[in-house]
């Protein structure tokens, strides 16, 4: 058992299911994810790292809960944060980068949301999370979703949909010479 989803074993089926075809498709490409999250709190990294193998495929994980931490681990400007606030496309744009600036990783995605109970405004209510994907020399990929539910289910949700959009990324790369592991950004 991967995670521990209370609200639905279909949840956990199908993270179970995107994580086997991620583990696939990044050990055939010969590349590496790296994870960056914050509403999540490394739920990405511990749903990963409990599949045996996933070191082949898995780079690293940064868990950046503030702000301060996005800043110093990620890289994401303070501008940025100030300007669209942490839960935001182009923060979690910029994570998905940053991620991918500070590890070999080939692959990366981002999460950052409010998970609740407290926390949400009328702009962004309790449930919003947006979502970065990206693949070295390309643009990232953005989603903002906004989830129905407690702090347990948003969260679960958010790891469900992180992974899926990293087993869509990965299905189709936009450029793997050779498939080769690239280590420069």
């Amino acid at each position: 058992m991967l995670l521990n989803f209370e609200q639905s074993d279909i949840t956990q089926t199908r993270c179970e299911t995107l994580l086997r075809q991620i583990a696939a498709q990044l050990t055939e490409q010969q590349t590496m994810l790296a994870t960056a999250e914050s509403c999540t709190g490394g739920g990405i990294a511990y749903a990963i790292t409990a599949m045996p193998g996933s070191s082949a495929w898995f780079e690293r994980g940064f868990v950046t809960y503030s702000n301060l931490a996005k800043q110093q681990q990620l890289g994401v400007a303070r501008d940025l944060l100030v300007r669209f606030g942490a839960v935001s496309e182009d923060v979690a744009a910029a994570m998905a980068r940053g991620a991918l600036e500070h590890s070999q990783a080939d692959f990366s995605v981002a999460v950052t949301g409010i998970a609740g109970p407290d926390g949400g405004a009328e702009e962004k209510p309790v449930g919003t999370v947006c979502f970065g994907w990206a693949q070295r020399d390309t643009e990232a990929r953005t989603a903002c979703i906004k989830f129905n539910g407690d702090r347990q289910q948003v969260r679960e949700l958010s790891i469900l949909t992180a992974l899926q959009g990293v087993a869509e990324l990965a299905q189709q790369p936009a450029s793997l010479p050779g498939h080769q592991h690239k280590t420069g950004f």
